[in-house]
């Protein structure tokens, strides 16, 4: 069984409060940024290509970005042996992941990889567990796993955990022109430098707008801070702008950003004046 296992973007996100816990309540929607399947592997392609098969015993191999990770870091092997607790019955696997998705850039890949490994999981046993048991599995593993098990666009609550399915009929048709710098931001120190308070707007009132609305109401949090400290990641999102995306955002905690544009032709040709390490154009 091979998944192509696309990233998340993410419109708005305020942080809302820090809990008692350590954790911060956020409220954004979280949407694909890739194709389920199918997605051909060309270099720059979004997506990391998630193989599994049964086996004699389970086995774990990673090419790519993340091929010196400790095994006992990777979400793909803790995520097997959660679900092996869960379900101990389960029969062992040969996983080979292929890392594409670019790391530090607010789109989720670790989590994607964790989602779509407890699906293939639970797809290839029968499955034995039910929604519910797996989206637990996946909140124990981080708070973005879980809308990996969904991968359709969702308004998140929580710690990013409490996800509602939406529809968001404008992005029908557009194209969005995905950035990265070189440098990616840990999560850790993005957190670190962003003071929480109560988002100012409603984000599923403000998202069901006209898209060329949403730049003066839909907002990342995280953004500001990072400009401080990171000052040239502004021209990121200006360039953005400047080649005529009609909304223009950092996702997550960055450092990637994302423009969407009236069609495929506007995206591309901005991607050819792009200069970022990384680049690339999906379909909405």
């Amino acid at each position: 069984m091979i998944s192509f296992v696309n990233a998340k973007l993410n419109l708005g996100l305020s942080v809302v409060r820090k809990r008692e816990d350590g954790y911060h309540d956020l409220e954004t929607i979280f949407i694909p940024a890739g194709e389920l399947c199918g997605l051909p592997h060309e270099p720059g392609t979004l997506c990391d290509i998630l193989e599994m098969v049964p086996a004699a015993a389970d086995s774990f191999e990673t090419l790519g970005a993340d091929a010196g990770c400790p095994l006992e870091q990777n979400l793909v092997w803790r995520a097997l042996q959660s679900f092996r607790r869960a379900f101990p019955e389960a029969q062992p696997v040969r996983i080979i992941l292929d890392k594409r998705l670019p790391s530090g850039a607010g789109m989720g890949g670790g989590s994607a990889d964790a989602g779509f490994a407890l699906r293939m999981l639970n797809e290839i046993n029968g499955s034995p567990l039910s929604a519910t048991q797996l989206a637990e599995i996946a909140r124990s593993l981080g708070a973005d796993v879980p809308f990996f098990l969904y991968n359709r666009p969702c308004f998140a609550t929580g710690i990013g955990e409490r996800l509602t399915p939406l529809e968001i009929p404008q992005l029908r048709g557009k194209t969005a022109l995905i950035l990265k710098p070189s440098e990616g931001i840990s999560t850790a120190q993005a957190f670190a430098n962003i003071t929480p308070h109560p988002a100012k707007v409603k984000l599923t009132e403000a998202i069901r707008l006209p898209i060329e609305q949403w730049r003066a109401l839909i907002v990342n949090d995280f953004e500001a801070a990072m400009f401080r400290i990171h000052p040239h990641l502004i021209h990121i999102k200006e360039y953005l702008y400047g080649s005529g995306a009609l909304y223009a955002s950092m996702t997550g905690s960055g450092s990637a950003f994302f423009g969407i544009y009236a069609d495929r032709e506007a995206a591309l040709s901005a991607l050819e004046g792009a200069s970022t390490a990384f680049a690339t154009i999906i379909n909405l």
